[in-house]
């Protein structure tokens, strides 16, 4: 038995991995807060009914458990449809819209022969819920841009595509291919969709919709060219307003999107603007995150069934720390002690405590660690010291009164009262 390892697929995150995973955290969560979001902790064990309810998640892929009530449990995939039911069954619909975060593990299983790959994964995302239209798609894009700014992270791409209107351009395609045409694009799968058997006619109109990617601008114009149905116009004319109040509020950011009409999931989760954050790394693409809209999620969850729109996006933690570790933004080192408090004698040892207490006690944090060698060998303690970059020593007698040392400069020092 090899206990001296995690179980396959888990993993442990070292007191340095911590510290900059919580350097993430913080500067996201700064940025959420700033927006008026405010952090939801919803339970990591679902029923397995309330995960698939989306149809955004597959089953295979949930690490499933079964209770004594022969129940079927999954382990959150992630977040979205735990905080759409928790949203709609105990929030009430005064309460709207209602501005969300998240800063969670989730887990996922991989399929095939992938034994031993990584199945727990960390994400901090938002949602904003019963709130709908370009202004909201653009205060949730926005908010994007501020916490990739808070964390410097520059060299990124934004995918901007439209799940409504991409389906409204499926649609003169006759329903049986429909499907594999939309699983190659999704797939990002050329040869498959030049091979499909399609008229010339349909064939052409599947590769102008593969290729619908460029500046908002370029997409805009080849978009000319198709023939919408009438129930794309408002997808499109929501498009066009939410391109608009980017690129007047946000010209950098606006810079940065890649608008992608061939940007679709296998899966009818989305109901508008669907995003993908990629960024770049020594020549290696990274998914950072990932977001859009679902404005028929919730009332899956509704006891009444009441409609209720949707919005948000997720990070990816790992991807994000992966990208700046090669920058120079991450903390390379833990936070140090502050203060190493030594008894000088085992009668000292009480008011050593006492002394370190006190330190404590103070309104900023102070790290204080209380030495727990006797007898004490000083200058060994000192270069001890040193190499875990601990600021100052107090030698503390069984009186109470201390010699505190600064580097090497001894400092005679009255009790602590």
């Amino acid at each position: 038995m090899t206990v001296h390892q995690p179980p396959a697929g888990a993993r442990d995150l070292l007191p340095l991995d911590v510290t900059q995973k919580q350097w993430i955290e913080r500067r996201l969560q700064d940025a959420f807060r700033r927006w008026g979001y405010h952090r939801i902790i919803t339970s990591t064990l679902e029923r397995l009914d309330t995960l698939m309810a989306g149809g955004a998640i597959d089953r295979s892929t949930v690490v499933q458990f079964q209770n004594n009530d022969d129940e079927l449990l999954g382990l959150r995939p992630e977040l979205t449809a735990s905080i759409a039911r928790a949203a709609v069954s105990r929030l009430s619909d005064s309460s709207f819209p209602q501005r969300l975060y998240y800063n969670a593990n989730v887990f996922r299983r991989s399929g095939g022969n992938a034994y031993g790959r990584q199945q727990e994964f960390y994400q901090a995302g938002v949602e904003l819920l019963g709130a709908s239209g370009p202004l909201a798609d653009a205060e949730v894009l926005l908010l994007l841009a501020d916490s990739l700014d808070r964390l410097g992270v520059e060299d990124v791409q934004v995918v901007l595509g439209e799940a409504q209107l991409t389906r409204s351009l499926l649609e003169p395609f006759p329903e049986p291919s429909r499907t594999a045409i939309r699983a190659a694009i999704a797939d990002l799968d050329y040869v498959t969709l030049e091979t499909l058997d399609l008229s010339p006619e349909h064939r052409d109109r599947a590769l102008n919709l593969f290729n619908l990617r460029g500046t908002p601008e370029e997409v805009l114009e080849r978009l000319q060219t198709f023939d919408l149905p009438e129930n794309a116009q408002q997808a499109l004319d929501n498009l066009r307003a939410l391109l608009g109040i980017l690129k007047a509020t946000q010209p950098d950011f606006y810079g940065q999107i890649v608008l992608d009409l061939s940007l679709i999931e296998t899966f009818n989760y989305y109901t508008g603007i669907v995003f993908e954050v990629v960024g770049h790394s020594r020549g290696d693409r990274q998914l950072l995150g990932k977001g859009g809209r679902y404005d028929q999620l919730l009332e899956l969850y509704h006891p009444q069934h009441h409609a209720c729109s949707g919005i948000g996006f997720s990070f990816n933690l790992e991807d994000l720390h992966h990208l700046l570790l090669s920058g120079d933004q991450l903390p390379e080192q833990t936070p140090s002690s502050d203060w190493l408090v030594v008894p000088r004698s085992p009668e000292a040892q009480a008011a050593a405590f006492a002394f370190a207490g006190q330190l404590r006690q103070k309104e900023d944090l102070i790290r204080v660690e209380l030495c727990l060698d006797h007898p004490v060998e000083a200058d060994r303690l000192r270069d001890s010291a040193r190499r875990r970059r601990v600021t100052q020593i107090a030698w503390v007698e069984a009186d109470g009164s201390s010699e505190t040392e600064l580097v090497n400069e001894l400092v005679n020092s009255e009790p602590s009262s």
